[in-house]
């Protein structure tokens, strides 16, 4: 996936650690700088597409993305059954 997107993020000039937060209040914080992003779409498809377990991503905390694959799995399921 092309990831020319990233040097258009908010976060581009930003301390990557405000996106690895250790505590709901830090993801809170990324979630926030994310909401107005012009590439938070692009972010959290790179994310979901490459698997990546850490951080907050297109908005998205880990556990939102572990649940937006799920969703997707059961969804492609689904749709091979029909």
């Amino acid at each position: 996936m092309d990831a020319d997107w990233m040097s258009d993020g908010k976060c581009r000039d930003m301390d990557p650690a405000i996106f690895f937060p250790n505590d709901g209040v830090g993801v809170q914080v990324a979630q926030r700088i994310c909401a107005e992003c012009a590439v938070k779409a692009l972010c959290l498809e790179y994310a979901l597409v490459n698997r990546i377990d850490h951080g907050v991503w297109g908005g998205a905390s880990e556990r939102e993305r572990r649940r937006l694959l799920r969703q997707r799995r059961v969804a492609r399921a689904r749709a091979a059954i029909s």
